[in-house]
């Protein structure tokens, strides 16, 4: 939960700790503040807990503790002005329509192309003043 810069804040929440290295390096390289959450609850804390908003959460669909949609309904109750951005590897189109109506700013499958990872990211922030 190491915060690397204090720039555009994304809060990475994935239970594979891989992942999250591979995601927070990519964007601390381009001057993104990360924050990691490895399930539901430690996400939950550090939004909570956060002395700064943060922009954009790259949130797992599946972690140890929810593997549902209700963990993106708490999200966006906590931290309202955050754009989520799901991840999944197990998306179906139901899934991704009942995020996008609660409030994801997309879905996205995984694996995840590191390449286009700064891009959505940017976008995400960008759509908060839009």
């Amino acid at each position: 939960m190491l915060e690397k810069t204090p720039n555009v804040r994304v809060l990475i929440v994935d239970d594979e700790p891989l992942i999250r290295w591979a995601l927070g390096e990519t964007l601390v390289e381009r001057g993104y503040g990360v924050l990691e959450a490895g399930d539901g609850q430690g996400a939950v804390q550090v939004l909570g807990e956060s002395p700064r908003a943060v922009e954009v959460i790259l949130l797992d669909y599946r972690l140890p503790d929810s593997n549902n949609l209700q963990l993106l309904s708490t999200i966006r109750a906590v931290s309202p002005q955050s754009q989520v951005v799901l991840m999944t590897a197990y998306g179906t189109p139901e899934i991704a329509a009942e995020a996008l109506r609660l409030g994801a700013f997309c879905v996205v499958h995984k694996p995840l192309e590191m390449h286009d990872v700064v891009d959505l990211v940017s976008r995400a922030h960008n759509s908060r003043s839009a």
